[in-house]
């Protein structure tokens, strides 16, 4: 735990000189509400060998208008009970208001991240670290054709912890995560701060295989101009899919999820 402690402090530091130092007198902030619902599986194949797939969905206006679909893809190693590493590939439909209607720019991912988790007591904690590259679409405004693709990278540091309040795991466990991004590339000049998103709910067995997580998400996200932001209050509904069809359960290796958020 202690060699841990190091990355999280570096983490929150990172994230309030990034805040602090964002201040502006002509800052803009925009409000929003939303719905996300998504599927994450995680499927070990072997000791330590298997197989990651999500299925996202979030709606704007909460759900009058669609915001976005995700499909994500990857291979899993887990290393031992505490770290695991995965990377694969990903596309993003992001819906974007045009003169001419609605239409879809398409983003693609790669994709590597580096999971740690650990069960102190009644408390699991996770970090993880993952990277992306990112091709994405920029629509033309006047008639949705596609005007450029923009590249960028983006870093990731999440941190979350889940509480077994009760003794029986019948009961859901209240779950708090942080998570803050940051983003490089050429057309990125104003806003290397990319977005901070906080979640606050609880998560549930449902079935042997089947947990849910349902909570308040707050994402606060920084536009491309610099002095505009995105105040987004969202409701999460995330379902995870964890089978294990390992021929032979290993108690010092035990099966646990790598997935994650889009």
């Amino acid at each position: 735990m202690r060699a841990q402690l190091p990355i999280s402090l570096l983490i929150i530091m990172l994230q309030i000189c990034t805040l602090s130092g964002q201040s502006s007198l002509f800052r803009e902030t925009y409000s929003q509400a939303k719905f996300w619902t998504s599927i994450n599986s995680a499927v070990r194949l072997s000791k330590h060998w298997g197989v990651t797939a999500d299925v996202h969905v979030r709606r704007r206006d909460f759900l009058n208008h669609s915001d976005f679909y995700f499909l994500r893809m990857g291979g899993a190693y887990w290393i031992n009970d505490q770290f695991s590493f995965v990377g694969g590939v990903a596309a993003l439909w992001l819906a974007t208001d045009t003169e001419v209607g609605q239409h879809y720019a398409l983003e693609r991912r790669l994709y590597q991240q580096g999971l740690w988790r650990a069960v102190i007591g009644k408390v699991t904690f996770l970090q993880r670290i993952r990277t992306e590259q990112r091709w994405h679409q920029v629509l033309d405004r006047a008639n949705a054709s596609v005007d450029r693709v923009r590249f960028s990278s983006r870093f990731r540091f999440l941190m979350s912890a889940a509480i077994q309040v009760f003794r029986s795991s019948k009961f859901p466990r209240p779950t708090l995560s942080n998570e803050i991004l940051f983003h490089v590339g050429k057309e990125i000049t104003y806003n290397t701060f990319d977005q901070n998103r906080v979640f606050l709910g609880i998560n549930q067995r449902i079935a042997k295989n089947w947990t849910v997580d349902c909570g308040y998400m707050m994402v606060y996200q920084q536009r491309y101009s610099g002095n505009e932001y995105d105040l987004q209050h969202t409701f999460r509904l995330f379902f995870y899919y964890s089978p294990d069809f390992r021929k032979k359960m290993d108690d010092d290796l035990p099966h646990y999820p790598v997935g994650g958020i889009e």
